[in-house]
């Protein structure tokens, strides 16, 4: 069995035994690769879906075409979780503002990748499927055949790679607009990384098959997606050239810091972050315990200080300098 085939089998066997546990969401993720999944992974997924719900693929119809509602888990009195379906609680899962048509977007901003004309939106709303995801949901993971590509409308998503030795190093926090897995669906190659919703998230998923046939057919779409590349390229240089070069961990913790600015130039400000020092840590390749001496020497320095969950930059020329 391929290293691809292994990694598409163990994602799905995770969600499984995910959806078993209760969430929803995984459950919905073995009904994407029951659609748009190879072989082995709609018998895979058909497989788990009768263990875990007693369903067998001919009866799969219903499920697979579900009325407009909300995928729930629920535990009959024998415990076999059942898929329910729920119109009530679609109209606004985990707290977020659902978009349902990509061209009546009231979000869409100047540097979105779904910042297309009119035409080009319908057809793009026509092929992709919208979804909600709790925080911490596996999009796809690392050496997975891509299915397809993920456009983050709202939340963040984290995208990392792992070591053989289980070490992480998270190399993006993506933001709405940006599409994930694109790379992997254009050359056809196992997802170099994996993605995971930083925070509750909606997510339209593209099949690869709807959006090469888009790419071929649409010049626009094809010039947005050659730019897309091109800036995941020129942005994962910069990042490869910030881990290699920088100095010390107080070097990269102080560059990591000073791009959550939001372009704001005052000598002191504000910004919220809910990564952990042990995230930190991975998005600076260091340790947890690194991350945590160097906040507290920048707070008794006062260079930061923290209101709950927020950080605040107290004196960004002291923090330039550390960066430099």
């Amino acid at each position: 069995m391929s290293s691809a085939v292994e990694a598409d089998s163990t994602y799905l066997f995770r969600c499984g035994l995910r959806w078993k546990q209760g969430d929803a969401t995984a459950g919905w993720q073995l009904l994407e690769s029951l659609r748009h999944g190879s072989h082995i992974e709609k018998k895979i997924a058909a497989e788990l879906l009768h263990a875990v719900a007693g369903v067998r693929w001919p009866r799969l119809t219903n499920v697979m075409n579900p009325p407009a509602g909300k995928l729930l888990s629920r535990t009959t009195p024998d415990h076999t979780a059942q898929l329910v379906f729920d119109k009530e609680t679609m109209k606004s899962p985990y707290g977020l503002e659902i978009t349902e048509d990509c061209s009546t977007c009231k979000h869409r901003q100047a540097d979105w990748f779904c910042q297309l004309s009119p035409d080009l939106l319908k057809e793009l709303n026509v092929h992709s499927h919208r979804g909600t995801f709790p925080d911490r949901a596996l999009l796809f993971v690392e050496g997975q055949s891509p299915r397809g590509a993920f456009l983050l409308c709202s939340g963040q998503a984290k995208l990392f790679t792992t070591s053989r030795d289980g070490r992480v190093l998270i190399l993006k926090m993506a933001q709405p607009g940006e599409i994930l897995g694109l790379s992997a669906v254009i050359a056809n190659t196992p997802y170099e990384i994996s993605a995971e919703t930083a925070s509750a998230c909606q997510v339209n998923f593209i099949a690869r098959e709807s959006l090469l046939r888009l790419v071929k057919q649409n010049g626009e779409l094809g010039m947005q997606a050659a730019g897309t590349l091109s800036r995941e390229f020129q942005s994962a240089y910069r990042d490869i050239h910030d881990l290699v070069m920088s100095r010390s961990s107080e070097n990269k913790l102080a560059k990591l810091l000073l791009s959550w600015s939001n372009g704001e130039k005052s000598n002191e400000f504000r910004v919220r972050s809910s990564l952990t020092h042990e995230e930190m840590a991975q998005m600076i390749g260091s340790s947890r315990e690194t991350v945590t001496r160097l906040l507290s020497s920048l707070k008794k320095k006062q260079v930061i200080r923290l209101e709950g969950s927020i950080l605040v930059i107290r004196n960004r020329s002291a923090l330039e300098a550390l960066a430099a």
